[in-house]
């Protein structure tokens, strides 16, 4: 699945807040990053994030891929 630049930048942001948080992670957290929305966007390209998404009408769930 495509997702448009404004629903990766929402997904990737609600997720980035509810790291933020203090929600727990879905992958393993490299050293080097700390920040909540590299590590949202990690999330994002490993396709773990289990957030839905409607577009007209038709919902589109799971794993973000």
């Amino acid at each position: 699945m495509h997702y448009t630049r404004f629903e990766k930048a929402r997904i990737v942001g609600a997720r980035a807040l509810q790291i933020a948080m203090g929600a727990p992670l879905l992958i393993k957290v490299p050293k080097s990053t700390s920040n909540p929305v590299e590590l949202a966007l990690l999330e994002f390209e490993k396709g773990v994030i289990p957030m839905t998404v409607k577009r007209r009408g038709k919902l589109i769930k799971g794993p973000v891929v």
